[in-house]
């Protein structure tokens, strides 16, 4: 699309319907459905909503939706997604990629997805746990020795061994009783903040850093959001004997045609690199510029925790192969055995339900890399049972609900995290165009 065209506002739905086609995957590409506008890898085929069951209506109130958050002025722009049974039913971009450069968001542009990463990393160590290279019940010092000997920090300044070990499940679960020192003003938390771990410029040095910091709690006591999925990504290079970037390269992202999901983006697709935001007293202030920022070179840490760049049409086929338990488009990526393992609350009673800034109503537990429903009476949306999800720290938000076949995206680069109540608000829009049999 030429990006001196006005603003898109309408869905890229409306602009391919008149080609695609019904059925299954296979089918609709054979026949010549079309693929995502801007990427060399195959989409998900395209429907009309009334094609897939969906009041129409109901889900063109997203638009109006979004397109006020632009329009007041307190989101640059938002995509959001939705997919079902299958089949993409909507997808569109409202606002600008740049507002300074009246640059119009586009629904293929791409995102910094943070702590969307840890997914895909989870789904790395599992990978390598069904080639027998690592075990869900390993201890972390099986393969880094130095996590051998950690201690708890209690409150009157003792340490306490650490006991029981920590598990290779305990660090997909975060449960393993590492933090992340942003989240709170504990003695632990300041020890991350002063031991210079975010300045780390490759893994080894920052896992060694956390090798060396105290543990907030024993392994398996509480929940707690950390950087043990980071944590993670050196054990997969450990494990592998490639580099954390080689490995995600090889074995999802190729397999899975998701070509612009890496760890930085290269000078001939910047034209399509949103910028990063924040709210201030004048407006909307860049936080990360796409022409200059961090993600405009290859990093020296691969970080598996909040590194990636992503695009939605690379992320709902992501989505997508664990909606469809491991395997998309005749590439078996996971067992399906391992992803009902992933999608299995992790977390003892005692734990549960998370709790992580306001984020969640009090429902969920934690699977192996994903958030995932365990009360659905506690929710005021209409999740199902089984529904699992994450998000990133600019507000990119995902979720999966196996039991309607649905996935669904809402994409803003902005701070702080959960702002305006953009998830919640589109999920609850979503769920009324599914209709009663969704509540």
């Amino acid at each position: 699309m030429n990006r001196q065209s006005a603003p898109f506002a309408a869905s890229v739905v409306m602009l391919l319907l008149t080609s695609a086609c019904a059925g299954d995957d296979d089918g609709a590409r054979a026949s010549g459905a079309p693929t995502v506008v801007g990427v060399s890898g195959p989409a998900l085929p395209l429907v009309a909503p009334d094609e897939a069951g969906l009041s129409e209506e109901a889900l063109a109130l997203i638009t109006p939706a979004m397109q006020e958050h632009v329009t007041a002025g307190r989101l640059p722009g938002v995509v959001t997604l939705v997919a079902l049974g299958g089949r993409i039913v909507h997808w569109q971009a409202i606002g600008m990629r740049d507002i300074e450069a009246a640059d119009p968001l586009e629904p293929d542009d791409i995102f910094r997805i943070y702590s969307m990463t840890k997914p895909v990393t989870s789904v790395a160590i599992m990978m390598l746990v069904e080639d027998g290279r690592v075990g869900l019940d390993d201890l972390v010092s099986h393969h880094l020795p130095a996590f051998a000997d950690l201690s708890v920090l209690e409150e009157d300044g003792s340490r306490t061994p650490m006991s029981p070990p920590m598990t290779i499940r305990h660090l997909l679960s975060h449960n393993g009783g590492l933090t992340y020192g942003i989240f709170g003003d504990t003695p632990v938390d300041r020890a991350y903040m002063s031991s210079g771990l975010f300045a780390a410029q490759s893994l080894p040095e920052y896992v060694g850093i956390v090798a060396g910091l105290p543990l907030a709690a024993q392994p398996g006591e509480r929940w707690n959001y950390s950087v043990s999925t980071d944590v993670l990504g050196y054990i997969v290079e450990i494990a592998s004997g490639q580099s954390f970037a080689e490995f995600l390269e090889e074995r999802i992202l190729q397999p899975l045609g998701m070509d612009d999901t890496a760890f930085w983006v290269p000078e001939a697709k910047r034209d399509r690199f949103t910028t990063h935001y924040a709210g201030s007293e004048d407006g909307l202030a860049v936080v990360d510029s796409p022409a200059e920022g961090r993600f405009t070179q290859a990093p020296g840490l691969a970080s598996g925790g909040g590194g990636l760049v992503s695009t939605a049409s690379d992320y709902v086929r992501f989505a997508q192969m664990m909606l469809q338990d491991g395997q998309l488009d005749g590439v078996r990526i996971l067992r399906s055995e391992t992803v009902q393992e992933m999608r299995r609350n992790q977390l003892s009673e005692s734990a549960v339900p998370i709790a992580l800034a306001g984020w969640f109503p009090p429902a969920y537990g934690f699977g192996l890399g994903f958030a995932t429903l365990i009360d659905h009476e506690a929710t005021p949306e209409a999740d199902h049972d089984g529904v699992f999800r994450w998000g990133g720290v600019a507000n990119t938000f995902f979720w999966i609900d196996p039991e309607a076949e649905l996935i669904a995206m809402v994409w803003t680069q902005m701070d702080p995290f959960l702002v305006h109540g953009l998830e919640r608000q589109f999920q609850a829009l979503v769920y009324s165009a599914l209709g009663p049999d969704a509540e």
